[in-house]
């Protein structure tokens, strides 16, 4: 059960005193059948990491990446979750969200997601709201999946023995030398596919592709992400030049907001090249909306953003309904077990930002072989562990 006091705040970054959570009642009902295990605390961190160099794609620029990670404790275990978003996503897990997690059982997964969902119903979910939910939820199922001593992949349910990763970078800020370096070293390595941003200079991104067609080889399969940048009859014309490098995958062409627009563009594209959205789908409803409309070949989803295992459990399910695959959308730490459960898969997405942060500040990050990612079978949960030591220089905000 909940304890009688919240624990003190740290300070953020900047000395600013943080409001401890609400003295809300959190002696909420154990269920039967539960682990009979509760969550004791919850602690929260934001890390900021350089890039190593200049990152951009059609419609931003960056030279840093903020990751918030929430531990979740409770019967001597501790469940790890994260989110790419920036430090308020924090300060609302603090002020929102972990009164409704601390004293309820750590099997009580779903009824934690849905708490935490109706409790920002007034904040607006999308956005914010919903990487803050995705990250507590994620660690209180690394912290049930510990507790059973079971991999998260056999807690949901393997349907998949390996996962087929695809190298992704290739950002409009890098030179053409740079972009062949990082292209064709994920060939080299064993992967069957490989993305670059496109976007930003139009008239150049033919070339940039066909570099990247020259960096990989005729096997490899080239892929690009216009990051929305586009509008519909720009992104058709760009869909027919990089046919002739023989591109099998436009990712958000036009905005994804602008659903009768994929719809338009999946119409007309050559018929090998996929059309590619749902990053920003913040939740079920949103991911339905894309399927319902047919405006997608692949539903992508990332569990950093669509509300956590939870919501990506629900993105699979509907994927399943509409018979459309189903890709993961960056953090590959915690999308290697839950697309091993999900029997949809296609791909998943080896984002090279993504790739160093998560294997700089936790121990177990995956490394794929041959271009195919294996969950670890022996490590329960996620199979992730904070190195503290080695996040300290990098942290801006922290809750404990």
């Amino acid at each position: 059960m909940g304890s009688a006091e919240a624990p003190s705040p740290e300070r953020a970054a900047g000395g600013t005193a943080l409001a401890a959570p609400a003295a809300t009642d959190t002696r909420l009902p154990r269920h039967a059948g539960g682990l009979g295990v509760g969550i004791d605390r919850v602690a929260v961190d934001a890390f900021t990491i350089p890039t190593d160099l200049p990152e951009s794609d059609g419609t931003y620029a960056w030279t840093s990446t903020t990751i918030v990670v929430v531990r979740a404790f409770g019967g001597g275990r501790t469940g790890h979750g994260y989110t790419y978003a920036h430090p308020a996503a924090g300060a609302l897990i603090v002020e929102r969200l972990i009164p409704l997690v601390v004293g309820r059982d750590a099997a009580d997964t779903s009824g934690a997601w849905s708490a935490m969902v109706a409790a920002v119903r007034n904040l607006g979910r999308p956005g914010i709201a919903a990487t803050a939910i995705s990250a507590v939820d994620q660690a209180v199922w690394d912290l049930k999946a510990r507790l059973l001593g079971l991999p998260l992949a056999d807690l949901l349910g393997r349907a998949h023995e390996r996962v087929a990763g695809y190298g992704s970078g290739g950002f409009t800020s890098y030179t053409d030398a740079e972009l062949r370096t990082q292209l064709g070293g994920w060939a080299d390595a064993g992967f069957r596919a490989v993305k670059l941003k496109v976007g930003r200079e139009p008239e150049a991104d033919p070339h940039r592709v066909a570099v990247a067609r020259e960096a990989v080889g005729p096997d490899v399969a080239v892929m690009v992400d216009a990051n929305g940048a586009l509008d519909r009859r720009s992104a058709l014309g760009a869909a027919e030049a990089f046919a002739e490098q023989r591109v099998t995958w436009f990712e958000e062409p036009v905005s994804s907001d602008d659903i009768e627009g994929l719809r338009w563009l999946r119409d007309r594209t050559p018929a090998r090249m996929a059309v590619a959205a749902g990053e920003y789908a913040w939740g079920p409803d949103a991911f339905r909306r894309l399927l319902a409309a047919g405006a997608v070949d692949v539903l992508q989803a990332d569990a950093t953003r669509c509300t956590g295992v939870t919501g990506f459990l629900l993105a699979s399910a509907l994927c399943e309904s509409f018979h459309v695959p189903l890709s993961a959308h960056c953090a590959p730490s915690i999308h290697l077990p839950l697309m091993a459960a999900a029997r949809p898969a296609l791909n998943m997405e080896w984002f090279h930002d993504h790739v160093r942060i998560e294997h700089l500040l936790f121990d177990g990050a995956p490394t794929p072989t041959n271009g195919w990612l294996v969950p670890d079978a022996a490590a329960p949960g996620f199979g992730l562990e904070l190195r503290e030591a080695d996040a300290t220089a990098y942290r801006v905000w922290s809750w404990a």
